[in-house]
């Protein structure tokens, strides 16, 4: 029997999820050449190509929330768009559309207080300051709301080409909500710190909550793999392709000679943990209660990164690390002789054994906690039509 055409009509991908897509690749991507611009060449115009690509986003994200909510607003022809929306204000729109335009509002509500801030204060030293955080919570609520917009429509559409299409999207977008999560906390997670309570303790608050949100909703297996997958790529390809080019510092002391861009830390190896998640989750979490699981799905996923991590952490600070692919031979201009990065060795963060347990203990309570609502989040999520 033919497909009825509502239905033929929520399969398709239409052009402003794409949009809504892209906005968020152009935003990761345009902050993670932002720092590498910052830790390579300095303070710069605020017209650099990073800074473009990242308010890109907020650009985009406008367009098509702009068109979904105008649309099913005043548009007659536009049925599909209205019988999937909510009202807001007195207009009509997909909640993703209504999300994503705040998001956009609050990111470009940034752009001139980063610009200021730097004015006042000069160069930066700090991922989380004022202006950054505002900026990304924007970049959040767009990652957010295109999320909610392929949910709806993924969960509305029917069998083919089009759903399928739409699963891969949902997954790309989650593994692009934890490259932002792992930006924002980059500052604990470089490799010199990676012995340390503090490093597992950032992950555990910031990584569990959006990664069992998104795999646990996409409705597929291997969900939380392929997350994490997306993640690692994602981040080691800008690692991978900023070395490329070639940079200079422009503001002084300079400490370290610069000649290309330099990357970050390498990928958090999320992808082991996850791999015993899936396997976990498919074959006894269903048979328990949603907290309990997500407790369980987040203790793991910290003893997971720690078994991992810890060895790999000898590795990067080893002379074997030192290439095109692990990177750890290229350094911030500003890095001093006597930077622990430079040493190759670990930072001592925590001043004694009690405070390093004491954290570690933290980091898989914060990580428990969160994996717990990112799941209880999930449940919810999966029946998210609008």
């Amino acid at each position: 029997m033919p497909m009825p055409r509502a239905a033929t009509r929520e399969a398709a991908v239409p052009w402003y999820v794409w949009c809504a897509v892209l906005a968020n690749t152009s935003s990761m991507i345009g902050v993670h050449w932002d720092i590498s611009w910052h830790r390579s060449i300095g303070r710069d115009t605020f017209w650099t190509p990073a800074h473009l690509a990242i308010y890109l986003c907020g650009v985009l994200a406008g367009v098509a929330s702009a068109y979904m909510i105008l649309s099913a607003t005043f548009s007659k022809s536009a049925e599909a768009l209205r019988e999937a929306s909510v009202r807001i204000w007195g207009f009509r729109g997909p909640l993703g559309a209504f999300i994503m335009a705040w998001g956009g509002i609050a990111m470009l509500t940034s752009a001139p207080f980063d610009d200021w801030w730097h004015s006042a204060y000069g160069l930066d030293v700090r991922i989380i300051s004022p202006p950054h955080t505002l900026l990304a919570m924007g970049i959040f609520n767009i990652q957010l709301g295109a999320i909610m917009l392929i949910l709806g429509r993924m969960n509305r559409a029917g069998g083919g080409e089009g759903a399928r299409t739409l699963r891969w999207l949902y997954l790309y977008m989650g593994g692009l909500a934890v490259v932002n999560m792992a930006t924002f906390i980059m500052e604990y997670t470089f490799r010199v710190n990676m012995h340390s309570a503090v490093y597992y303790r950032a992950v555990g608050l910031a990584i569990p909550f959006f990664l069992f949100a998104v795999s646990g909703s996409a409705g597929v297996r291997w969900a939380t793999t392929k997350v994490s997958l997306v993640y690692m790529v994602f981040w080691q390809a800008m690692n991978v392709v900023l070395p490329l080019f070639p940079a200079e510092p422009k503001l002084g002391p300079v400490y370290y000679q610069v000649t290309h861009f330099v990357p970050s830390t390498f990928p958090m190896l999320i992808v082991f943990p996850a791999l015993v998640i899936d396997i976990f989750l498919h074959n006894w979490g269903s048979r328990m209660k949603t907290w309990l699981a997500g407790a369980a799905a987040g203790i793991m996923l910290i003893g997971g990164l720690l078994a991992v991590q810890w060895p790999f952490a000898n590795f990067l600070l080893s002379p074997a690390s030192r290439n095109w692919f692990f990177y750890t031979d290229m350094h911030d201009y500003r890095a001093t002789s006597n930077n622990y990065s430079r040493l190759h060795k670990f930072f001592p963060w925590e001043k004694s054994m009690p405070e390093f347990w004491t954290g570690l203990a933290l980091a898989f309570g914060a990580s428990a906690l969160t994996a717990m609502l990112g799941l209880m989040l999930s449940r919810w999520l999966a029946r998210v039509k609008r």
